[in-house]
């Protein structure tokens, strides 16, 4: 269908985003198509009118599931397609149960993220169709930590995330070009805001988001 959608691949392998931007043509043609390599090029093409996200859930400045919880926060009335080479079935229906519209495994053919593609800028949600059921025990926790990592503002997301990298406060500060002062204020608001009581409690909590970094990235 020819469209005037505007859709964002985020990821930061230039393949794979080509890939994308190619099977956009036939469910998309005619989108504008923005691209990003990490989470502050996406939240500058965010303050756009953004009709689909395509996520990938390991790039810079996105933690697991942490980039997704973050962008179905601020931006709640845009769809985000998480779109990863991680295929389990548990990391699946946890990214649904975070809010994503679909999930799109890397090796799928082409024809397969059209369709998802299509089915979700119509208003529905898309998941591999032989996706088996998974044991949620964890929800209620995950629930938990969600709702509070959603509190954080933007700045204290990011602070968090690189806390989750081991940045000390004075290399956090530099990289956001603001005062220690400010870091070390954001940090005791992310503590309170995530019911924590040190930076190592925050990074195990933040830990909750992590999914393991899938060694293969298959482009098809």
């Amino acid at each position: 269908m020819h469209t005037n959608h505007t859709i964002i691949v985020a990821d930061d392998h230039p393949l794979f985003r080509a890939a994308l931007i190619q099977a956009l043509a036939t469910p998309v043609s005619g989108a504008r198509i923005l691209e990003a390599e990490n989470l502050q090029q996406l939240e500058d093409q965010m303050q756009a009118e953004i009709d689909l996200v395509l996520l990938d859930l390991h790039m810079p400045g996105v933690s697991g599931f942490s980039g997704l919880i973050y962008l179905r926060n601020h931006f709640p009335s845009v769809p985000v397609v998480v779109v990863s080479g991680n295929e389990q079935a548990t990391v699946i229906h946890r990214a649904m149960h975070f809010g994503a519209a679909g999930f799109i495994p890397k090796s799928s053919s082409m024809d397969a993220i059209a369709q998802a593609i299509k089915v979700v800028l119509d208003g529905g949600q898309w998941v591999p169709a032989d996706l088996p059921d998974v044991d949620q025990q964890m929800d209620s926790q995950d629930s938990q930590f969600a709702d509070q990592l959603a509190s954080l503002t933007p700045q204290q997301f990011k602070v968090m995330v690189m806390l989750t990298e081991g940045l000390l406060n004075k290399q956090i500060a530099y990289e956001l070009d603001v005062s220690e002062a400010t870091i070390k204020a954001h940090v005791t608001a992310i503590l309170r805001k995530l019911g924590v009581y040190s930076r190592t409690q925050a990074v195990i909590a933040a830990g909750r988001m992590r999914i393991e970094h899938p060694q293969d990235q298959a482009v098809n």
